[in-house]
């Protein structure tokens, strides 16, 4: 799929979260009923209901090993969930940029921020590929079920060893698949906005940030995400989500860390 339509059909699919309490990344209409994406962040400190829209796969502010001081970047911010839970770790010694390419998101999060007079945080617009941010200026950064939506992934890994300090790391959770996904689900535009067919091999993936420059490359916690087959049943036949069942291809939520 061509990367403008990508990102128009991602900015839709968010937009539209916010409007109508619709499904992005990771809501219940793309997931089974008894295994979403979404984990719980109701038991993490500085957690902001109305910041949270499970849109994740993971809780990467959990791993992040976030210090007292530390600027951090959210990659993907949406309404401010990860951001708001960083900013209570570094405190108002530190300093937290929530980076979305969606408008509607970030007038959320500013929104939520203005409401909570939250003063270490700054939400940007702007684009993962070509992220508006300094060289080396960079403590920690965060991503929650984003990058998997980048079309040009080794440029937007490329983007965060940039604008890392050396030293510094990242914690990210995103999704990864192991075989093949059919070739209807992979080119659909509503799956890529589901976090799905723009998901790429794990061991690609993790090669792709290693050839960015990064050491230290971990996997902290892996699962099993099932698509639910009314969803996979809107694009492919019955006979075809037989032989995809028989193949073994897993769809996977990982937390991956990485050091500059």
């Amino acid at each position: 799929m061509e990367s403008t339509l990508i990102k128009e059909s991602v900015k839709k699919a968010y937009t539209e979260v916010l409007e109508e309490r619709g499904s992005g990344c990771c809501g219940t209409d793309c997931c089974s009923s008894g295994d979403t994406m979404a984990e719980d962040y109701s038991a993490q400190e500085g957690y902001v209901k109305e910041a949270d829209y499970a849109l994740g796969c993971g809780i990467p502010t959990k791993f992040a090993d976030i210090k007292e001081g530390d600027t951090v970047l959210d990659l993907g911010s949406g309404a401010g969930n990860d951001v708001f839970i960083a900013s209570k770790i570094t405190g108002d010694k530190g300093k937290v940029i929530g980076l979305d390419m969606t408008e509607a998101m970030i007038n959320k999060a500013n929104q939520n921020k203005e409401k909570l007079g939250i003063e270490n945080v700054e939400f940007r617009p702007g684009d993962i590929e070509d992220m508006p941010v300094d060289d080396n200026s960079i403590d920690v950064v965060l991503s929650n079920c984003v990058m998997n939506l980048v079309p040009d992934k080794k440029r937007a890994f490329s983007e965060m060893y940039r604008v890392i300090r050396p030293g510094g790391h990242f914690t990210i959770s995103d999704i990864v698949i192991t075989g093949e996904l059919p070739d209807k689900v992979r080119h659909a535009a509503e799956m890529y906005a589901a976090c799905v067919s723009g998901a790429v091999q794990k061991e690609e993936y993790i090669n792709i940030i290693r050839d960015c420059g990064f050491t230290n490359v971990n996997i902290l916690k892996e699962k099993i995400i099932d698509i639910s087959d009314d969803t996979m049943l809107d694009l492919i036949s019955e006979d075809e989500l037989k032989d995809h069942k028989k193949s073994g291809t897993k769809i996977l939520s990982i937390t991956v860390s990485g050091i500059k």
